[in-house]
């Protein structure tokens, strides 16, 4: 019996300390409970920073790695490799506008967290400093961009100048050239005209026994030469007169090989000296 009550006695104490007092352990395992879903939440929020702290230090790399791919004072920056620089000083400020705002999430996140993530300030303002030295290196890239620009553009205006100034001289030269073989011709310009005495005075060439003393002579009736080529002239005549006055010693008469005479000019100079018309009277 004595054994029976020392068991039901037992049996009491138990129910009376964990069954019957399970009301007043319900807040202590509440706030565990809590602790631990706090835990497992701050975990996350970390986790999260981290990931964001991770992209942004991934995109202050790639911006390095990025500048170093071109040379703004390269001496042979071409028109495509200008282009090309664009193209990145554009991804630059992409990938850097990209980080300014993750850093900025990143602050609001940890300004949200109650404290709980007050150890990642010092890394933020890290990265903010990294952020602005890229920001000012990415200001200064751009502005040497702009004076190599202007550089080039003062350079291509120099060269145009150039150019249009070659072109005129070009084209003096050539109206000068023209001119000057113009007044070449002119100088060396003859006529000649051989006929019979009749048909020399039908064109008004011989008149009164004297040749060419009338303005009123058909010119067309001469034929046009360059005394600089023309030295010999076919008369087509067994009798052959030069009448017009030429410096003895200047021209020769001579017959060809079928009897027919021939006008040879040895000085051209001497022998148009005098006159640029030759006037020769055939039978």
């Amino acid at each position: 019996m004595k054994k029976i009550v020392i068991m039901a006695l037992g049996a009491f104490l138990l129910t009376a300390c964990f069954g019957g007092n399970k009301t007043a352990e319900n807040p202590l395992q509440h706030e565990l409970d809590s602790l631990k879903e706090a835990n497992s939440s701050q975990a996350e929020e970390l986790q999260e920073c981290m990931a964001l702290i991770d992209q942004v230090n991934e995109g202050f790399r790639v911006i390095k790695e990025a500048e170093g791919q071109f040379d703004v004072n390269d001496g042979n920056l071409e028109m495509g490799n200008r282009d090309k620089m664009i193209d990145n000083m554009q991804f630059l400020q992409d990938k850097l506008n990209q980080n300014r705002d993750l850093i900025n999430a990143l602050k609001k996140k940890v300004s949200t967290s109650n404290n709980r993530l007050s150890a990642l300030v010092k890394q933020i303002e890290k990265l903010e400093s990294d952020y602005k030295e890229q920001s000012e290196r990415l200001a200064l890239l751009e502005e040497q961009l702009a004076e190599r620009d202007e550089i080039i553009n003062l350079q291509n205006q120099q060269i145009d100048e150039l150019s249009e100034n070659v072109d005129q001289l070009m084209t003096e030269n050539e109206q000068r050239s023209a001119e000057i073989a113009a007044q070449d011709r002119e100088l060396n310009r003859a006529w000649f005209v051989f006929g019979t005495k009749k048909e020399l005075k039908e064109n008004n060439v011989l008149s009164g026994g004297e040749v060419l003393q009338k303005d009123n002579f058909n010119r067309s009736y001469f034929t046009e030469i360059d005394i600089r080529y023309v030295k010999d002239i076919q008369l087509q005549s067994k009798s052959a007169t030069v009448l017009t006055k030429h410096p003895a010693g200047s021209y020769q008469l001579s017959k060809n090989a079928s009897g027919q005479y021939e006008l040879h000019i040895t000085n051209p100079t001497q022998f148009w000296s005098v006159s640029k018309y030759l006037v020769v009277q055939v039978k």
